[in-house]
C-alpha cells in the first residue's frame, strides 16, 4: 500500500488519481501520520462498500472500548455489580 501525503495530493492530485486507480488504496498522511484512506470503488458497489465500512468502524469502537475496560478493570466485576447498578440508576430516574 503506497502512501501519500496531504502536500503531495493536493500538488499531484493528477499523478495520485492514477495511481489510485492501479493501486486501489492509497493512504494519505499528515505529519507522518495516516489521517485518510483514499479507495477506488465502483459506482455500483458504493453502497454495500460505504455499508462494510460502517461495520468496520464499529467492531474497532467495539474493539477499542473492550480494551479501555480490560485497562481499568472493569471486566472484572461481577454479574451481582453490573445489575445493582443498573437497578440504582433506575430508580433514581424514576424519581
Amino acid at each position: 500500500m503506497r502512501f501519500v501525503t496531504v502536500r503531495e495530493l493536493r500538488i499531484k492530485s493528477g499523478e495520485i488519481w492514477r495511481q489510485l486507480q492501479k493501486e486501489g488504496e492509497l493512504v494519505i498522511t499528515s505529519n507522518g501520520k495516516p489521517v485518510a484512506v483514499l479507495s477506488n470503488i465502483e459506482e455500483k458497489y458504493l453502497e454495500e462498500y460505504l455499508q462494510n465500512l460502517r461495520r468496520v468502524r464499529a467492531v474497532l469502537a467495539v474493539k477499542n472500548m473492550q480494551a479501555r475496560a480490560r485497562e481499568k478493570g472493569l471486566d472484572k466485576i461481577k454479574d451481582a455489580e453490573i445489575e445493582a447498578e443498573i437497578k440504582a440508576v433506575r430508580r433514581s430516574r424514576s424519581q
